[in-house]
Order: structure tokens, then C-alpha cells, then sequence
């Protein structure tokens, strides 16, 4: 089994909060973690229809068999626990008594921020991170692999064919997320969707283009985002804002939590094709930024992940925020990065100028360009 860099964090919300809710996309471990930081209590599914009838029936009766605690699985779908838990939590103001699950964030948050504001703590899981495979010792020397592959854990598990697989998740994801989020009536239309936002991955969304290759109009495609977002399918990456004499570009960039499942929505089904398609550096960068993102959750940081770029075409592909201090991150598919690499590093370090930079690329090259800019291999990303 595969251990995971949140356990800790994770172990020490449970001493924090009476019950604590544990978020992430579909199959990415969340019940697996809850299992062993709660070995010994119950388990309890709301996919398991048997459960959820019994849930919906008589949630009192139901939740009384569980006074001393449990593991409520995909818990979003018996709202009424949450009024059950408020009153149950009041009573009884002990840490660490209930793990909540969930695939579906926005149902959560809205529960939660209802009803159990202040009782219960919060934890994303993402799927599997190279840092987390690296110490599992499953790690390769071969990028395109941990590309195409994704984070999934059964996947790495059970090796099993990444592509074979998405082909089932996404089926599960349209059947049961998508239908329990809004009541889309176009599944064509929304397939379509997910499909070109594929070829987004990395760009700066235009939702206005999205809408008119769909066929849809605008106000749909931002309810539809918000259906990927809540389901950790993607995320956006807000612009950087700050003093810089210059029109900054406004709109977010997109990115998939997934790579895996990216590459099966642009069907791309081995190396050989990854490595040659278009826009294979646009994927490098969501593999290398979404890495960024798990290091971070993972240690309990949330927030302070931004892009920069101006209208006059400088940039710099991630901005990290951490302790009132910046760092400039510029993500390059080659192997051999050369002079013109640095460009938006340096621009951005002469408006920035005690911000360090990194060029993190496709190659093994490890050393320093100055004192300020770091050169880093993509299989250092595990130390940022």
C-alpha cells in the first residue's frame, strides 16, 4: 500500500475537530485513508443503496447505531446527516469521532459551512503524487510514463492500462457525479465539453470560444465548469495581480487534476503518441504545476498558486506564494533549456527583485543559472 504525504496531516486535524470531511476526486483514496486512520470503526457507504434507503427512511434510528463514531462514505448524498451530526456533535464535543467523505466539494462545503461551521475540519485528497511514488519506490525515470498514466492509486496498484480504465472512470463520473451535481439534459453537448476542455488544458479559458464551439450559450459554460470544478475533475489558475505598470491579463488559466485522464480525453493511448502530440508541452506544464498542487495540499497548504502574463507577452508560468515570499516557476517540456528560457524569469525578477526562479524542464541538467534562478529536472519536482 501506498503511503500517503497527508496521513500526518490528516492525523493531527483529527485532534483539532470533532469530525473531519475528507475530499477528493472519485477513486483517490479517500476510503482507503479513512480506513486506517479510523482502523476498528464502522464503515458506512451512502453508494450502497441498502444504506442510503435505510439513511433516508429514518436518519435518527439510523445514526443512533453510529453514536460512538464511523466513516461516512460519499456522504453528499443523505443530506440530512449533516442536521443529524450538528445535533450529535453538540452533544458530545469529543475530537476525532466521524471521518465524512466525499467526490463532490460543492455539495460538501455547503453542507458543512450549514451545518457543521466550526465542528468539523477539511482535507483535500488528490490522487497520487510523484513525491508519494518516488517513496513507494514506483516511481520511473520515464516523464511521459508518469504523464499518461496519472495519479489514480489503483492504477499504479493493480497496473493496470491507464487508458482502459479512464474509459470506466469517466463513465462512472457522467452516471453518478455529473447527474447528482445539476440535471444536464444534453449529454452530447456536455461530452463535447469535457472533451474540448481537454484541449484547453494549460490556456487561458476563454469561455466565450468554449460556448460557441459547444453550441451553447456562456452562462451554460460557466455552470458547467463549476460541474468539473466541484468534482475535482479540473481547477483554474487565477492571474497574478500586483503593482506592475503594465495591462495584465485577467482571465484564469485551466488545468486537470489529472494527467491520465487528460491524455484519455485528447486520446492519446501510449508514450509514442504522447510524445508527439501538439501539445505536449501545454501537458507538461498541467503534469508539472498539478504535481506542484498535490506537494502543497499535501503539507497543508492551500492557495498561493498563481500565473503571470501581460499584454505584452511576458510571463511566467506559476507564481508560489508562501510566507510573504514569492517564487518564479517557468515549466519547459525540453530537455535542453538554453538562454531564451529565462526571459520571463528575468523579467519578472526586475519587478520582483528578492524573488527567487526556477526553470523546471524535461531533462536531468541540475544546477543554477545565477544566484537567483535554479535549473531543475522534472524529477526534482518532488521538492517543490
Amino acid at each position: 500500500m501506498i503511503e500517503r504525504q497527508i496521513l500526518d496531516d490528516a492525523k493531527y486535524t483529527l485532534t483539532q475537530f470533532r469530525a473531519v470531511c475528507i475530499t477528493g476526486p472519485r477513486q483517490s483514496g479517500k476510503t482507503t485513508l479513512s480506513k486506517i486512520l479510523f482502523k476498528g470503526k464502522p464503515y458506512v457507504s451512502f453508494e450502497n443503496p441498502a444504506q442510503q434507503k435505510d439513511a433516508d427512511a429514518d436518519i435518527a434510528a439510523f445514526m443512533k447505531k453510529y453514536a460512538k463514531g464511523a466513516i461516512l462514505d460519499e456522504v453528499q448524498r443523505v443530506p440530512d446527516v449533516f442536521r443529524q451530526l450538528q445535533g450529535m456533535l453538540d452533544k458530545n464535543t469529543k475530537r476525532g469521532q466521524f471521518i465524512l467523505t466525499g467526490s463532490n466539494n460543492f455539495l460538501l462545503q455547503q453542507q458543512i459551512s450549514q451545518s457543521l461551521a466550526g465542528r468539523a475540519g477539511y482535507l483535500e485528497l488528490l490522487p497520487l503524487s510523484y513525491a508519494e511514488l518516488q517513496k513507494a519506490k514506483l516511481a520511473t525515470d520515464n516523464i511521459n510514463q508518469h504523464i499518461i498514466t496519472g495519479g489514480y492509486p489503483e492504477i499504479w496498484n493493480e497496473k493496470l492500462n491507464p487508458s482502459k480504465w479512464m474509459g470506466g472512470y469517466v463513465q462512472t463520473y457522467l452516471q453518478k457525479d455529473v447527474r447528482l451535481l445539476r440535471n444536464i439534459t444534453n449529454f452530447s453537448a456536455f461530452n463535447r465539453f469535457v472533451s474540448l476542455c481537454a484541449n484547453y488544458a494549460g490556456q487561458i479559458l476563454n469561455r466565450d470560444e468554449l460556448a460557441k464551439h459547444v453550441g451553447v450559450d456562456t452562462k451554460t459554460i460557466l455552470a458547467w465548469l463549476g460541474v468539473l470544478e466541484s468534482s475535482y475533475i479540473v481547477y483554474t489558475l487565477q492571474p497574478w495581480y500586483n503593482n506592475l505598470n503594465k495591462r495584465i491579463i485577467k482571465s484564469p488559466k485551466l488545468f486537470f487534476y489529472d494527467t491520465g485522464l487528460l491524455c484519455f480525453l485528447l486520446n492519446i493511448s501510449s508514450q509514442a503518441t504522447l510524445a508527439k502530440h501538439n501539445s505536449y508541452g501545454a501537458i507538461f506544464e498541467n503534469w508539472a504545476i498539478t504535481e506542484i498542487k498535490k506537494n502543497r495540499v499535501n503539507s497543508g497548504i492551500n492557495g498561493g498558486m498563481h500565473y503571470f502574463r501581460d499584454s505584452a507577452g511576458n510571463e511566467v508560468d506559476l507564481i508560489l506564494e508562501k510566507n510573504n515570499e514569492t517564487i518564479g516557476i517557468e515549466i519547459k517540456a525540453t530537455k535542453k533549456p538554453d538562454s531564451n528560457h529565462f526571459q520571463g524569469l528575468k523579467y519578472w525578477q526586475k519587478y520582483q527583485q528578492n524573488s527567487k526562479g526556477i526553470l523546471l524542464h524535461g531533462g536531468s541538467r541540475n544546477d543554477m543559472m545565477d544566484d537567483k534562478i535554479s535549473i531543475l529536472p522534472w524529477s526534482g519536482i518532488a521538492n517543490i
